[in-house]
């Protein structure tokens, strides 16, 4: 791919304003960059729940992460929020930037793609349990080339999930072949799914959220973790991070390991948030910090083989 190659998440927090952000992406896309959006919408999905009457259902995994239960009826309000509304509305955002943006979701053409996760292992009340009916997956792939051929026609991509889930097979291939299996619609973390993608593009990642960063005490900003770029680094990171800030940091990780040249969180509200971020005003994450970890995985690779 020729030019630089940025993906920005636009997080769905309430006190995300996405105007900046997308007058920034116009400059860099002006400037010859290659850019990606990616957009989740968590909180207009528990509106329309509401709105509807049902009530948002989350868990929490015997690992202590706190995540979304997406029964059916909640399935069926992602596939209207995020590619119906949210998507059209910053695809369009764009436009009028100037950005010839096309909207995507993971389902287009297959760009994201995993296996089903129907049941999932939570928590409650101490007791680990099974709970059944999941529509979530874990995205194992990514169509680089269908964006690759957006790029070269001078378009930029904007991305939420839903994912293609595979269910019944081992890969979409078995999918289309096997009378069994299905390729459906399913739940996908949007930080993941920018992370997939980045790692994918071997991109810098930009996470926009409602804070400027990861902070060492969750409660100070003036704490704020500037730079991660040793095993050490990593480690005070993994430990400062809570809440909702615990999976940008899996979702930092899972970008590095898949090939992403570097990974900042920072605020969405900022002025220029996408060049600030990738100027420094952000925890920004180094490959190098996750040297080790690579180096252990080799070592028993090596082990293993003897």
């Amino acid at each position: 791919m020729v030019g630089v190659t940025t993906v920005v998440k636009i997080g769905g927090a309430r006190a995300v304003d996405p105007d900046g952000a997308l007058a920034d992406v116009a400059d860099l896309v002006e400037s010859g960059e290659q850019v990606v959006v990616v957009h989740g919408g968590s909180t207009a999905v528990d509106e329309t729940l509401e709105a509807l009457g049902e009530d948002p259902e989350y868990v929490e995994t015997p690992g202590g992460v706190v995540g979304r239960f997406t029964d059916e009826s909640t399935m069926e309000v992602f596939e209207m929020v995020l590619p119906g509304k949210l998507n059209t509305d910053l695809t369009a955002g764009l436009l009028n930037e100037g950005v010839n943006a096309v909207g995507l979701s993971g389902v287009d053409g297959g760009l994201l793609t995993g296996p089903r996760k129907s049941a999932v292992r939570v928590l409650e009340e101490g007791r680990k349990k099974i709970r059944r009916g999941d529509h979530s997956g874990k995205i194992e792939s990514v169509d680089a080339e269908l964006l690759e051929v957006l790029f070269d026609a001078g378009r930029t991509p904007v991305v939420t999930v839903p994912m293609l889930g595979v269910d019944g097979a081992a890969s979409v291939d078995n999918a289309v072949e096997s009378d069994d299996a299905a390729l459906v619609p399913v739940n996908a973390d949007a930080d993941r799914a920018a992370a997939a993608i980045a790692g994918a593009l071997d991109a810098d990642l930009v996470v926009l959220t409602d804070v400027s960063g990861v902070y060492a005490d969750p409660g100070d900003a003036s704490t704020r973790i500037e730079s991660v770029a040793t095993p050490d680094e990593w480690s005070d990171l993994e430990a400062a991070a809570e809440g909702f800030m615990t999976k940008k940091v899996m979702a930092a990780r899972e970008a590095i390991e898949g090939g992403a040249a570097s990974v900042a969180v920072a605020s969405a509200n900022a002025d220029a948030p996408v060049t600030s971020a990738l100027d420094g005003d952000a925890t920004t994450i180094l490959p190098s910090a996750l040297e080790s970890d690579a180096d252990d995985a080799d070592a028993d690779a090596e082990v293993s083989a003897q």
